[in-house]
């Protein structure tokens, strides 16, 4: 188990409290992404004053950070001999066209058999800076297929996660929805947080805690029965598109919590297109790729 000991100062003051940590952290030798630290904080291991804090705390100078950071686990993720379709990879970074139904890194109920135990077996390194989601920048829902991108190296690792925080990572989604969608183009503009009654579930809230959420959609053809969109997510809120859709009355196909079950697809989404800075280069990079063949033969079958 390792300790840190902090003290705001008067130049630190108004920060977030977990922006502060990881810059304290930093400072002391130690990478750890913004998620990582609000663990520990659900864990209790972070303390303000001697007090539980949240992520978002605004601190003020003379306040007294204490930080735990427990010892390894045993049970970290193990190498699995899982398929992967590699779209782009160097010595820092791996692109992969993830298919619909693979979970993205181990939890409750999938303990193995994820993308995580995938990319730890082709690989070999990946970033430490999460160990129990070793390269894992960003998550794709379990049955939404499409490109994502992973760390090999902590100093990718954070570059990519500060450019997921500023929002400047272009992403780009291609899905089926129910209904026609009135407007060729608009943006969304509501915000998200978890839903009251399913803790599972999360849900348009206007509630002091939800969380701002803004997507771009634009309509490419109208069906009799559904429109296929494109969307473009400005935040990266858990389950924002899905969210977002339901919201507008057009709820994903196929998509079983904002929506109903479909015979024909488990989720008709899939995350077509990422352009990022390269943390190496500092080039801007894009990789894109066609839409699956059970999302096309979905509008096959409709033409």
């Amino acid at each position: 188990m390792q300790e840190y000991n902090f003290t705001v100062s008067d130049a630190d003051s108004v920060l977030r409290l977990d922006m502060y940590i990881i810059g304290q952290l930093s400072s002391s030798g130690v990478s750890f992404s913004r998620a990582s630290i609000q663990k520990l904080m659900r864990e209790g291991n972070i303390l303000l004053d001697g007090k539980i804090a949240k992520p978002h705390h605004k601190i003020k100078a003379k306040e007294e950070v204490k930080i735990i950071i427990p010892p390894p686990s045993d049970a970290r993720p193990k190498p699995e001999d899982i398929p992967l379709e590699v779209i782009y990879e160097d010595e820092d970074l791996i692109v992969i066209n993830k298919p619909r139904g693979l979970v993205v890194h181990p939890a409750a109920g999938n303990p193995d058999k994820t993308l995580v135990n995938a990319l730890l077996f082709h690989c070999k390194e990946l970033s430490a800076i999460n160990p129990d989601r070793p390269g894992i920048v960003h998550r794709l829902d379990k049955d939404t297929a499409g490109l994502l991108v992973a760390a090999k190296n902590n100093k990718a690792h954070l570059s990519l996660i500060k450019q997921f925080a500023e929002h400047s990572i272009k992403r780009i989604y291609m899905a089926i929805v129910l209904g026609n969608v009135q407007f060729d183009e608009g943006i969304v503009d509501l915000p998200i947080g978890r839903h009251a009654l399913n803790r599972v579930k999360m849900a348009v809230d206007f509630k002091e805690d939800a969380r701002p959420a803004y997507t771009r959609y634009k309509t490419i053809k109208r069906y009799q029965n559904f429109t296929f969109i494109e969307l473009t997510p400005q935040t990266g809120r858990t389950h924002q598109l899905r969210v977002h859709m339901a919201a507008l009355g057009h709820p994903i196909l196929g998509d079983e919590v904002y929506g109903r079950k479909d015979k024909r697809i488990k989720l008709a989404l899939y995350a077509k297109y990422i352009g990022f800075i390269h943390p190496r280069t500092e080039e801007f990079v894009e990789f894109e790729h066609v839409l699956p063949i059970d999302m096309q033969q979905v509008l096959d079958s409709a033409s």
